[in-house]
Formats: C-alpha cells, structure tokens, sequence
C-alpha cells in the first residue's frame, strides 16, 4: 500500500527528504500490521489452549499489551504522518484564509511540541524501568515506554515536516473554498 499524503495531491513534490518520511511511515505501517496480525494469533492461541487443551498460556495477557502500545502508538505517529488524524475543521473554515493558514501553524507547532513532551517523557520512564521485569514475559517493562519514545519521536520529524512544507508554500492541507471566502 504505497502512501498518498494529501500534500502531494495539491502540489507538492517528492524530494529526497519526503521520501524517506514516506519510507519510515510505510516501515511503521508494515510493523503494526505484522504486530496485528501477531496479536490476532497469540489470542487464537489463547483461545485455543484454554478451551482445548485446559491449560491458559498466562502470558498471553502481558504480551497483549505490550503489543497494542506498539500498535497504538506507530500508528499514531503514522497518522501524523499521513494527515488521517481526526480534525475538526468548520470552525475554521468560517475565517478569511489568513487567520486559517494561522491556525494551521498553531495545529503543526502544538502538535509538534506534544511530540516533544512525549519523548522526552518516555525517556524519563526507560532508565527507571529498564530492570523492572514484565511479569509472565520477563523482558524489561521499558519496552513500554520505548513505544512511548518512538511515537513522539517521529510525531516531532513528522510535524516539523509538515511546518516545512507550509513555510515552502507547499498546499499540505488541500486549497478549498469556504464561506469566510465567499466562494460559497
């Protein structure tokens, strides 16, 4: 599934830069659909061994978790990404398009600084935690908090690609008439 941003429809270009952005979103997209698909058969399995064979894998439930925070959390940042976020914008689009384009900028730094406190947060939980064991897995419970790090990490490289797409006058939300134009 190769990736579309809603950028490169109005206008924009793939530079070297975009492409590798895109590369990391599909990488990211790649590993949560594998994380899916995993997460899927460790519940057939505990399915299976507690209906079947009368005898739970208890790990199952630690594992579960651990994976859905992977999930949740590249996906996220692919959202970021890929402008597939929820977003509510009528309220916006009442405004002349100056005070829009601000509000755009707003959205883009906020959600960078967002990512910012992210990371710098789960870097704050893995050192504490690294040798704090998740029960019934025995791995370190800073893989946690390594998902944590990584979304907010490329949250921050995503919206600051973003920024930088605006400030080179690249349409990365798509021109569309509104009523605060008198298009309408």
């Amino acid at each position: 599934m190769a990736i579309e941003p809603q950028r490169r429809a109005h206008g924009g270009t793939a530079g070297p830069v975009d492409r590798a952005l895109d590369a990391i979103a599909r990488l990211g997209t790649a590993v949560s659909s594998v994380l899916l698909v995993t997460l899927i058969v460790i519940f057939g399995w505990l399915v299976w061994g507690r209906y079947v064979m009368n005898d739970t894998p208890t790990w199952v439930e630690q594992a579960s978790l651990m994976i859905v925070s992977w999930i949740v959390f590249i996906s996220a940042a692919v959202g970021v990404r890929e402008h597939t976020h929820l977003r509510i914008e009528f309220i916006r689009d009442l405004f002349p398009a100056p005070i829009r384009i601000t509000l755009e900028y707003v959205a883009d730094l906020l959600m960078l600084a967002f990512g910012a406190v992210m990371f710098w947060q789960g870097l704050g939980l893995l050192g504490p935690n690294w040798d704090r064991a998740v029960p019934m897995l025995g791995i370190s419970e800073s893989w946690r908090f390594l998902a944590f790090c990584v979304c907010g990490g490329l949250v921050v490289v995503f919206s600051l690609a973003r920024i930088i797409d605006r400030l080179r006058g690249i349409d990365v939300d798509g021109a569309k008439a509104t009523p605060a134009d008198g298009a309408l």
